[in-house]
Protein backbone atom coordinates (compact mmCIF):
# COMPACT_ATOMS: atom_id res chain seq x y z
CA UNK A 1 0.00 0.00 0.00
CA UNK A 2 1.79 3.12 -1.27
CA UNK A 3 1.12 6.06 1.04
CA UNK A 4 4.26 8.20 1.20
CA UNK A 5 7.27 8.75 -1.03
CA UNK A 6 9.94 6.06 -1.05
CA UNK A 7 12.44 8.58 0.30
CA UNK A 8 10.26 9.41 3.31
CA UNK A 9 9.47 5.75 3.94
CA UNK A 10 13.13 4.76 3.94
CA UNK A 11 13.92 7.63 6.29
CA UNK A 12 11.26 6.40 8.74
CA UNK A 13 12.70 2.88 8.55
CA UNK A 14 16.17 4.28 9.26
CA UNK A 15 14.95 6.23 12.29
CA UNK A 16 12.95 3.29 13.63
CA UNK A 17 15.94 0.93 13.38
CA UNK A 18 18.31 3.47 14.90
CA UNK A 19 16.03 3.85 17.92
CA UNK A 20 15.46 0.08 18.07
CA UNK A 21 19.19 -0.54 18.39
CA UNK A 22 19.43 1.85 21.32
CA UNK A 23 16.27 1.41 23.43
CA UNK A 24 15.77 3.36 26.64
CA UNK A 25 13.42 2.81 29.55
CA UNK A 26 10.87 5.36 30.75
CA UNK A 27 12.29 8.73 31.79
CA UNK A 28 15.71 7.63 30.47
CA UNK A 29 15.06 8.39 26.79
CA UNK A 30 17.90 10.91 26.43
CA UNK A 31 19.37 9.48 23.21
CA UNK A 32 15.91 8.94 21.70
CA UNK A 33 15.00 12.55 22.48
CA UNK A 34 18.22 13.77 20.89
CA UNK A 35 17.45 11.83 17.69
CA UNK A 36 13.94 13.31 17.59
CA UNK A 37 15.19 16.86 18.17
CA UNK A 38 17.77 16.43 15.40
CA UNK A 39 15.17 15.12 12.93
CA UNK A 40 12.76 17.95 13.75
CA UNK A 41 15.56 20.47 13.29
CA UNK A 42 16.27 19.01 9.82
CA UNK A 43 12.63 19.67 8.97
CA UNK A 44 12.83 23.23 10.27
CA UNK A 45 10.42 22.51 13.12
CA UNK A 46 11.01 24.19 16.45
CA UNK A 47 10.91 21.89 19.46
CA UNK A 48 11.13 22.05 23.24
CA UNK A 49 13.17 19.30 24.92
CA UNK A 50 13.29 17.99 28.48
CA UNK A 51 9.49 18.12 28.74
CA UNK A 52 8.30 15.76 31.48
CA UNK A 53 12.01 15.05 32.02
CA UNK A 54 12.84 13.50 28.63
CA UNK A 55 9.94 14.35 26.33
CA UNK A 56 10.08 16.44 23.16
CA UNK A 57 7.25 18.69 21.98
CA UNK A 58 7.46 20.24 18.52
CA UNK A 59 5.07 22.61 16.80
CA UNK A 60 4.21 23.30 13.19
CA UNK A 61 2.43 26.59 12.62
CA UNK A 62 0.84 27.32 9.25
CA UNK A 63 2.09 30.22 7.19
CA UNK A 64 -0.72 32.54 8.27
CA UNK A 65 -0.28 31.38 11.89
CA UNK A 66 -4.05 31.31 12.36
CA UNK A 67 -6.55 28.59 13.16
CA UNK A 68 -7.00 25.85 15.75
CA UNK A 69 -4.27 23.60 17.13
CA UNK A 70 -4.35 19.80 17.00
CA UNK A 71 -1.93 17.48 18.82
CA UNK A 72 -0.43 14.19 17.63
CA UNK A 73 1.29 11.89 20.14
CA UNK A 74 3.92 9.15 19.99
CA UNK A 75 5.39 7.32 23.00
CA UNK A 76 9.15 6.75 23.18
CA UNK A 77 10.02 4.26 25.92
CA UNK A 78 11.19 0.65 25.70
CA UNK A 79 10.71 -2.32 28.02
CA UNK A 80 12.97 -4.24 30.40
CA UNK A 81 13.16 -7.32 28.15
CA UNK A 82 16.18 -9.08 26.65
CA UNK A 83 15.68 -9.10 22.87
CA UNK A 84 15.72 -12.48 21.10
CA UNK A 85 14.51 -11.53 17.61
CA UNK A 86 17.79 -12.07 15.80
CA UNK A 87 17.13 -8.95 13.73
CA UNK A 88 20.11 -7.23 12.15
CA UNK A 89 19.13 -4.07 14.02
CA UNK A 90 18.38 -5.82 17.33
CA UNK A 91 18.86 -4.01 20.62
CA UNK A 92 22.45 -3.41 21.65
CA UNK A 93 21.40 -2.66 25.23
CA UNK A 94 21.37 -5.66 27.54
CA UNK A 95 17.97 -6.33 29.07
CA UNK A 96 16.17 -3.52 27.24
CA UNK A 97 14.09 -3.82 24.06
CA UNK A 98 11.45 -2.04 22.00
CA UNK A 99 8.91 -4.85 22.37
CA UNK A 100 5.74 -2.78 21.92
CA UNK A 101 6.40 -0.74 18.79
CA UNK A 102 7.16 2.63 20.35
CA UNK A 103 10.19 2.93 18.09
CA UNK A 104 7.73 2.73 15.19
CA UNK A 105 5.44 5.30 16.79
CA UNK A 106 8.30 7.81 16.94
CA UNK A 107 9.23 7.18 13.30
CA UNK A 108 5.60 7.53 12.17
CA UNK A 109 5.13 10.84 13.93
CA UNK A 110 8.34 12.19 12.44
CA UNK A 111 7.04 11.06 9.05
CA UNK A 112 3.74 12.84 9.68
CA UNK A 113 5.71 15.93 10.69
CA UNK A 114 7.55 15.88 7.35
CA UNK A 115 4.24 15.64 5.47
CA UNK A 116 2.60 18.40 7.50
CA UNK A 117 5.57 20.74 7.24
CA UNK A 118 4.99 20.82 3.48
CA UNK A 119 1.21 20.67 3.35
CA UNK A 120 -0.26 22.46 6.40
CA UNK A 121 -2.24 25.47 5.14
CA UNK A 122 -3.99 26.63 8.30
CA UNK A 123 -3.89 26.05 12.02
CA UNK A 124 -1.13 24.40 14.05
CA UNK A 125 -0.04 20.85 14.82
CA UNK A 126 1.63 20.00 18.13
CA UNK A 127 3.97 17.01 17.92
CA UNK A 128 4.16 15.19 21.26
CA UNK A 129 6.98 12.68 21.79
CA UNK A 130 6.12 11.34 25.21
CA UNK A 131 8.28 9.45 27.69
CA UNK A 132 7.33 6.63 30.03
CA UNK A 133 4.05 5.27 28.73
CA UNK A 134 4.89 1.83 30.10
CA UNK A 135 3.82 2.40 33.69
CA UNK A 136 5.39 5.81 34.22
CA UNK A 137 2.35 7.92 33.27
CA UNK A 138 4.44 10.20 31.10
CA UNK A 139 1.26 11.64 29.62
CA UNK A 140 0.55 13.35 32.93
CA UNK A 141 3.95 15.05 32.81
CA UNK A 142 3.30 16.32 29.29
CA UNK A 143 -0.10 17.68 30.32
CA UNK A 144 1.46 19.44 33.30
CA UNK A 145 3.92 21.23 30.99
CA UNK A 146 1.18 23.49 29.64
CA UNK A 147 2.34 22.99 26.05
CA UNK A 148 -0.99 21.46 25.06
CA UNK A 149 -3.18 24.18 26.53
CA UNK A 150 -4.40 25.37 23.13
CA UNK A 151 -4.83 21.87 21.66
CA UNK A 152 -8.48 21.33 20.70
CA UNK A 153 -8.07 17.68 19.72
CA UNK A 154 -5.44 14.94 20.07
CA UNK A 155 -4.72 11.67 18.26
CA UNK A 156 -2.38 8.71 18.58
CA UNK A 157 -1.70 5.47 16.70
CA UNK A 158 -0.57 2.20 18.24
CA UNK A 159 0.88 -0.60 16.15
CA UNK A 160 -1.12 -3.80 16.58
CA UNK A 161 -0.02 -7.28 15.50
CA UNK A 162 -3.63 -8.55 15.53
CA UNK A 163 -4.29 -6.76 12.23
CA UNK A 164 -2.52 -6.62 8.89
CA UNK A 165 -0.79 -3.53 7.55
CA UNK A 166 -3.46 -1.41 5.89
CA UNK A 167 -6.11 -2.23 8.50
CA UNK A 168 -7.03 0.38 11.12
CA UNK A 169 -9.32 0.08 14.14
CA UNK A 170 -11.07 3.41 14.72
CA UNK A 171 -13.86 3.19 17.29
CA UNK A 172 -15.71 5.69 19.44
CA UNK A 173 -16.25 5.10 23.14
CA UNK A 174 -14.17 3.10 25.60
CA UNK A 175 -11.44 1.18 23.79
CA UNK A 176 -9.07 0.23 26.63
CA UNK A 177 -9.39 -0.57 30.32
CA UNK A 178 -8.74 0.97 33.70
CA UNK A 179 -5.52 -0.63 34.98
CA UNK A 180 -5.64 -0.85 38.77
CA UNK A 181 -3.45 -3.00 41.01
CA UNK A 182 -3.85 -4.56 44.41
CA UNK A 183 -1.34 -5.71 47.02
CA UNK A 184 -2.54 -7.98 49.84
CA UNK A 185 -0.42 -8.81 52.88
CA UNK A 186 -1.38 -11.64 55.24
CA UNK A 187 0.07 -12.18 58.69
CA UNK A 188 -0.83 -15.35 60.52
CA UNK A 189 1.06 -17.31 63.15
CA UNK A 190 3.94 -19.50 62.11
CA UNK A 191 4.89 -22.82 63.61
CA UNK A 192 5.87 -26.43 62.98
CA UNK A 193 3.89 -28.23 60.29
CA UNK A 194 3.36 -31.09 62.77
CA UNK A 195 1.36 -28.78 65.08
CA UNK A 196 -0.94 -26.84 62.72
CA UNK A 197 -3.43 -26.31 65.56
CA UNK A 198 -0.97 -23.90 67.16
CA UNK A 199 -0.70 -21.80 64.00
CA UNK A 200 -2.59 -19.51 61.66
CA UNK A 201 -1.56 -20.61 58.18
CA UNK A 202 -0.99 -17.58 55.95
CA UNK A 203 -0.84 -19.78 52.84
CA UNK A 204 -4.26 -21.24 53.54
CA UNK A 205 -5.66 -17.71 53.94
CA UNK A 206 -3.93 -16.63 50.74
CA UNK A 207 -5.37 -19.60 48.86
CA UNK A 208 -8.88 -18.81 50.08
CA UNK A 209 -8.48 -15.21 48.93
CA UNK A 210 -7.22 -16.21 45.47
CA UNK A 211 -10.22 -18.46 44.88
CA UNK A 212 -12.71 -16.03 46.39
CA UNK A 213 -11.55 -13.14 44.22
CA UNK A 214 -12.42 -15.08 41.07
CA UNK A 215 -16.08 -15.07 42.05
CA UNK A 216 -16.31 -11.26 41.98
CA UNK A 217 -16.30 -11.18 38.17
CA UNK A 218 -18.14 -14.47 37.67
CA UNK A 219 -20.90 -13.88 40.23
CA UNK A 220 -21.12 -10.19 41.10
CA UNK A 221 -20.42 -8.21 37.93
CA UNK A 222 -22.88 -7.88 35.06
CA UNK A 223 -21.43 -10.16 32.33
CA UNK A 224 -22.10 -7.47 29.73
CA UNK A 225 -19.25 -5.40 31.26
CA UNK A 226 -15.77 -6.81 30.48
CA UNK A 227 -13.85 -7.25 33.75
CA UNK A 228 -10.76 -9.07 34.98
CA UNK A 229 -9.36 -9.83 38.43
CA UNK A 230 -6.05 -11.70 38.25
CA UNK A 231 -3.49 -12.59 40.92
CA UNK A 232 -0.09 -12.44 39.24
CA UNK A 233 2.20 -12.92 42.23
CA UNK A 234 2.02 -15.03 45.37
CA UNK A 235 4.71 -15.48 48.01
CA UNK A 236 4.67 -17.33 51.30
CA UNK A 237 6.76 -19.71 53.35
CA UNK A 238 10.38 -20.77 53.18
CA UNK A 239 10.56 -24.46 54.08
CA UNK A 240 8.25 -27.45 53.53
CA UNK A 241 7.91 -28.46 57.18
CA UNK A 242 6.79 -25.14 58.65
CA UNK A 243 3.49 -23.29 58.54
CA UNK A 244 4.02 -19.91 56.88
CA UNK A 245 3.45 -16.87 59.06
CA UNK A 246 3.30 -14.38 56.18
CA UNK A 247 2.09 -14.34 52.60
CA UNK A 248 1.77 -11.72 49.87
CA UNK A 249 -0.61 -11.54 46.92
CA UNK A 250 -0.34 -9.01 44.10
CA UNK A 251 -2.66 -8.68 41.15
CA UNK A 252 -4.48 -6.51 38.65
CA UNK A 253 -8.03 -5.31 38.06
CA UNK A 254 -9.15 -4.44 34.54
CA UNK A 255 -12.51 -2.77 33.94
CA UNK A 256 -14.12 -0.52 31.33
CA UNK A 257 -16.84 1.18 33.41
CA UNK A 258 -16.21 3.46 36.42
CA UNK A 259 -19.02 1.93 38.49
CA UNK A 260 -17.75 -1.60 37.82
CA UNK A 261 -14.26 -0.48 38.79
CA UNK A 262 -15.53 0.70 42.17
CA UNK A 263 -17.72 -2.39 42.60
CA UNK A 264 -14.78 -4.75 42.10
CA UNK A 265 -12.44 -2.78 44.35
CA UNK A 266 -15.07 -2.80 47.10
CA UNK A 267 -15.53 -6.56 46.57
CA UNK A 268 -11.80 -7.21 46.92
CA UNK A 269 -11.67 -5.30 50.20
CA UNK A 270 -14.73 -7.12 51.54
CA UNK A 271 -13.47 -10.60 50.68
CA UNK A 272 -9.97 -9.98 52.00
CA UNK A 273 -11.35 -8.72 55.30
CA UNK A 274 -13.72 -11.68 55.56
CA UNK A 275 -10.92 -14.19 54.94
CA UNK A 276 -8.84 -12.62 57.67
CA UNK A 277 -11.73 -12.74 60.10
CA UNK A 278 -12.55 -16.35 59.20
CA UNK A 279 -9.03 -17.57 59.91
CA UNK A 280 -8.03 -15.10 62.63
CA UNK A 281 -5.29 -13.55 60.47
CA UNK A 282 -4.23 -9.94 60.12
CA UNK A 283 -4.77 -8.88 56.51
CA UNK A 284 -4.24 -5.64 54.67
CA UNK A 285 -5.20 -4.72 51.13
CA UNK A 286 -3.77 -1.75 49.24
CA UNK A 287 -5.34 -0.56 46.00
CA UNK A 288 -3.04 1.28 43.59
CA UNK A 289 -5.07 3.21 41.03
CA UNK A 290 -3.66 2.87 37.53
CA UNK A 291 -4.38 4.46 34.17
CA UNK A 292 -7.95 5.53 33.42
CA UNK A 293 -9.78 3.86 30.55
CA UNK A 294 -9.21 5.32 27.08
CA UNK A 295 -12.52 6.71 25.83
CA UNK A 296 -12.50 8.12 22.30
CA UNK A 297 -14.80 11.06 21.65
CA UNK A 298 -17.40 10.76 18.89
CA UNK A 299 -16.55 13.73 16.63
CA UNK A 300 -12.82 13.05 16.63
CA UNK A 301 -13.42 9.37 15.91
CA UNK A 302 -15.60 10.25 12.94
CA UNK A 303 -12.88 12.56 11.60
CA UNK A 304 -10.29 9.80 11.99
CA UNK A 305 -12.58 7.38 10.15
CA UNK A 306 -12.97 9.91 7.35
CA UNK A 307 -9.19 10.21 7.11
CA UNK A 308 -8.88 6.44 6.70
CA UNK A 309 -11.55 6.43 3.98
CA UNK A 310 -9.92 9.36 2.16
CA UNK A 311 -6.54 7.67 1.93
CA UNK A 312 -7.15 3.94 2.04
CA UNK A 313 -10.85 3.41 1.34
CA UNK A 314 -13.67 1.95 3.41
CA UNK A 315 -12.15 -1.55 3.35
CA UNK A 316 -9.29 -0.40 5.59
CA UNK A 317 -11.59 0.21 8.56
CA UNK A 318 -11.88 -2.68 11.02
CA UNK A 319 -14.50 -2.61 13.77
CA UNK A 320 -13.82 -5.05 16.62
CA UNK A 321 -16.78 -3.77 18.70
CA UNK A 322 -14.84 -4.67 21.84
CA UNK A 323 -12.46 -2.80 24.12
CA UNK A 324 -8.94 -4.02 24.74
CA UNK A 325 -8.33 -4.92 28.38
CA UNK A 326 -4.86 -3.45 28.12
CA UNK A 327 -4.07 0.00 29.46
CA UNK A 328 -2.78 3.22 27.90
CA UNK A 329 -1.86 6.53 29.48
CA UNK A 330 -3.26 8.33 26.42
CA UNK A 331 -6.33 8.38 28.68
CA UNK A 332 -4.81 11.28 30.63
CA UNK A 333 -4.90 13.46 27.51
CA UNK A 334 -8.49 12.48 26.80
CA UNK A 335 -9.56 13.59 30.28
CA UNK A 336 -8.83 17.16 29.15
CA UNK A 337 -8.78 17.12 25.34
CA UNK A 338 -11.19 15.45 22.87
CA UNK A 339 -9.45 12.86 20.76
CA UNK A 340 -9.09 9.37 19.34
CA UNK A 341 -6.67 6.50 19.91
CA UNK A 342 -6.32 4.29 16.83
CA UNK A 343 -4.96 0.77 16.44
CA UNK A 344 -2.83 0.40 13.32
CA UNK A 345 -2.40 -3.04 11.75
CA UNK A 346 1.24 -4.13 11.63
CA UNK A 347 1.16 -7.92 11.61
CA UNK A 348 4.43 -9.29 10.26
CA UNK A 349 4.64 -12.59 8.44
CA UNK A 350 6.07 -15.19 10.79
CA UNK A 351 5.37 -13.01 13.83
CA UNK A 352 1.56 -13.10 13.84
CA UNK A 353 1.29 -15.15 17.02
CA UNK A 354 3.93 -13.27 18.96
CA UNK A 355 2.38 -10.77 21.37
CA UNK A 356 3.64 -7.36 22.34
CA UNK A 357 5.94 -7.31 25.37
CA UNK A 358 7.58 -10.49 24.04
CA UNK A 359 11.33 -10.94 23.53
CA UNK A 360 10.69 -11.87 19.88
CA UNK A 361 8.22 -9.09 19.01
CA UNK A 362 8.51 -7.31 15.67
CA UNK A 363 6.14 -5.56 13.24
CA UNK A 364 5.65 -4.94 9.53
CA UNK A 365 7.50 -1.72 8.73
CA UNK A 366 5.06 -0.98 5.89
CA UNK A 367 2.80 0.28 8.68
CA UNK A 368 5.12 3.27 9.15
CA UNK A 369 4.04 4.97 5.93
CA UNK A 370 0.40 4.15 6.60
CA UNK A 371 0.56 5.64 10.09
CA UNK A 372 2.36 8.79 8.95
CA UNK A 373 -0.12 9.46 6.15
CA UNK A 374 -3.09 8.76 8.43
CA UNK A 375 -1.92 11.11 11.18
CA UNK A 376 -1.14 13.93 8.79
CA UNK A 377 -4.53 13.61 7.07
CA UNK A 378 -6.37 13.40 10.39
CA UNK A 379 -4.68 16.53 11.71
CA UNK A 380 -5.62 18.54 8.62
CA UNK A 381 -9.22 17.29 8.58
CA UNK A 382 -9.59 18.15 12.26
CA UNK A 383 -8.26 21.66 11.76
CA UNK A 384 -10.71 22.18 8.88
CA UNK A 385 -13.56 20.84 11.05
CA UNK A 386 -12.70 23.04 14.04
CA UNK A 387 -12.22 26.13 11.87
CA UNK A 388 -15.78 26.01 10.54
Amino acid sequence: MKTVSEELFQNMVRIRRQIHRHPELGYQEENTAAIIAEELNKLGIKAATGIGKTGVVGRIDSTNNAGPAVALRADMDALAIQEETGLEFASEVKGVMHACGHDGHVAMLLGAAALLKKSLKTGSVILVFQPAEEGGAGAQKIMESGLLEDAEAIYACHLDRHFKAGELVVQAGTISAFTDRFDISIKGKGGHAAQPHDTVDAIVVASLIVMSLQTIVSREVNPLYPSIVSVGRIEGGFVPNAVAEKAILCGTVRTTKPHVREQIIAGIKRMVKAAGTLHNADVKVTIIKGYPAVTNTFDETEIARKAVKNIFGDQALVDTQFASMGGEDFSFYLEKIPGCFVRLGAQKEGFANIPAHSSTFDFDENALGIGAAFMAETAKLTIDHLAK
